[in-house]
């Protein structure tokens, strides 16, 4: 029977189970462990990493800049995507279908490129900078604070407008106008009925944001210059050219760890205290704007968008622009860069297609597997699994990518230098991803349906394989995609894990742009979108799969 919680160790499934606990304590937890008891230090007499921050001053500085760049992005973003949100969900203006759906785009577009593209438009040697250098106009650097918090925002409000404005379509308007006919005006109606029931969504939202700004790998390193950061001298240590600290680097890794647990706790702490259980009621209609207010307004939440997509669109102009080393011919066309990819310098997208792939096939495997175990064959282990697997979104890939070394650099299974580990490091920091989609299709399948099957003789594991998968394939279909289009953009957890000759896209993205060479990198920047829009257009197009819907 499913659904107990007591093990029948003739069934195939509680093997299974321990089976998948045991891939995930020696891939995931011995990992992490190693990152935790690292920080105290390697031997006698060895100085451990909480004695060296307590000596070093930049490390107070760069956690104090970390938690101020969070909340500062943070604050800004819900500045820009709650009023767009509201603002999309509730009024008819022209334009208003390119507005809602746009600033999805922004999921594919990777943070590496995205830093990139934002110092081609208004870096040193910028499109704009260059432009206004002609009329006498000098813009200030846009390294550090400015070019942090710029990058970001744009590329994180979108979190907070895709809660958001799933939390305000889901009211029921009916509660609001309940309030306006008890003479409430409609401004306090909505501070004092809306708010509590959506304020929930928009603080989980906002802690997300948070959290993965504190994560951040590739904004920060490209444009953090001499602010200091967390995850900066959590990669240098690592790297250094004067030799790794691997006590440090274990010290800084477990203080970034500690910051996003602190902060997931607080968001479900604020999460729980504010729930509101609302009924499934009417949606309010949106309203139709007209005249210069709606053309003012639309033409407000366009521009918000199509600042968030100038990397899209400056990536395709810097890919067929001449450059001569790190200086760009504005304006002056060629295709000597993706020329020069595919013939001379082609390894780091076939290095991507074959570690995303791989990483994309077992991940997706595994996360079927342990969704199916965790909902449809529950036992006393199955909790342990289901919150195993949720680690990962805990842990930045730079953490990740660190225990890794750290555990399999020697021993029983040594893996660094090979590209084994590059796989490894993408399955374990995207199988929360393929388990979500799995999961959520697992509840909506009735028990009755599998046990008929076994009624009738099929063994259990057949009765899967035959009826029960069979009928998610759309949703492995959805969770293959979306783990291909963030996994063929980590540069986070690859960048400490790859060795010479491994290089990935955004690996080697990421070494131009250090180097200055910013038309080679959007030769690469623009394959590296090509190779993650193309499946999602297959998939939403001829599979007819909804993707973001599926993600919820």
């Amino acid at each position: 029977m499913t659904g107990r919680a007591t093990f029948d160790w003739r069934s195939p499934w509680p093997w299974l189970t321990l089976a998948a606990l045991a891939l995930l304590v020696v891939f995931l937890l011995v990992p992490l462990a190693n990152v935790l008891l690292g920080s105290f230090g390697g031997g006698a007499g060895a100085k451990s990493g909480w004695a060296q921050v307590a000596t070093d001053p930049k490390v107070p500085q760069a956690v104090l800049n970390t938690v101020v760049l969070g909340v500062v992005v943070t604050v800004l973003a819900l500045a820009i995507g709650v009023p767009l949100a509201w603002f999309t969900a509730r009024f008819d203006f022209p334009g208003k279908g390119v507005v809602a759906v746009l600033p999805l785009v922004t999921l594919v577009v990777p943070e590496v490129i995205a830093a990139q593209t934002w110092l081609m438009i208004v870096g040193n040697n910028g499109l704009v900078t260059r432009a206004l250098a002609e009329h006498g106009l000098t813009l200030p650097s846009f390294y550090g604070w400015t070019g942090l918090v710029t990058v970001m925002t744009f590329t994180y409000y979108t979190y907070v407008y895709i809660g958001t404005l799933a939390a305000i379509r889901g009211f029921d308007v009916q509660l609001e106008e309940a309030a306006q006919s008890l003479g409430t005006t409609p401004a306090m109606s909505r501070l004092k009925v809306m708010l509590p029931v959506v304020l929930p969504a928009v603080l989980a939202s906002a802690l997300l944001v948070f959290t993965l700004v504190v994560g951040n790998f590739a904004v920060a390193m490209v444009l953090s210059n001499k602010v200091p950061l967390l995850s900066v001298l959590t990669y240098q240590a690592t790297v250094s050219e004067v030799g790794s600290n691997p006590t440090m680097q274990s010290t800084l890794a477990t203080i970034s760890v500690a910051i996003v647990m602190l902060v997931l706790f607080a968001q479900r702490w604020i999460v729980a205290r504010g729930r509101r259980e609302v009924m499934q009621g009417r949606s309010a209609v949106a309203r139709r704007l007209t005249g210069w207010r709606g053309k003012g307004l639309g033409a407000a939440a366009a521009l918000v968008v199509a600042v968030s997509l100038l990397p899209v669109a400056s990536i395709v102009v810097g890919a067929f622009t001449q450059a001569r080393g790190p200086v760009m011919r504005w304006g002056q066309w060629t295709t000597a860069h993706l020329e020069r990819v595919f013939t001379r310098a082609i390894d780091p997208l076939l290095n991507t297609l074959a570690y995303a792939g791989i990483a994309t096939l077992v991940g997706i495997t595994l996360a079927v597997l342990i969704s199916y175990l965790v909902v449809k064959k529950r036992n006393a282990l199955t909790p342990v699994l289901d919150y195993l697997t949720a680690l990962p979104l805990a842990l930045s890939g730079t953490v990740i990518g660190i225990g890794l070394v750290m555990s399999f650099n020697t021993g029983w299974l040594p893996l660094t230098g090979t590209g084994a580990i590059i796989v490894l490091a993408y399955v374990v920091r995207r199988l929360p991803f393929g388990m979500r989609n799995a999961s959520s299709t697992l509840y909506n399948i009735p028990d009755s349906i599998e046990e008929a099957s076994i009624s009738l003789g099929v063994p259990p594991v057949k009765t899967f394989l035959r009826v029960v998968l069979p009928m998610m394939l759309p949703a492995i279909v959805a969770a293959a995609v979306l783990t291909w289009t963030t996994t063929v953009a980590e540069l986070s957890a690859s960048i400490i894990v790859y060795s010479g000759g491994r290089e990935t896209m955004p690996i080697q993205i990421f070494r131009l742009i250090d180097s200055g060479l910013m038309a080679q990198a959007s030769a690469y920047g623009l394959l590296l979108i090509a190779v993650i829009v193309l499946p999602i257009i297959v998939a939403t197009r001829l599979f007819r799969i909804d993707l973001f819907a599926s993600r919820a």
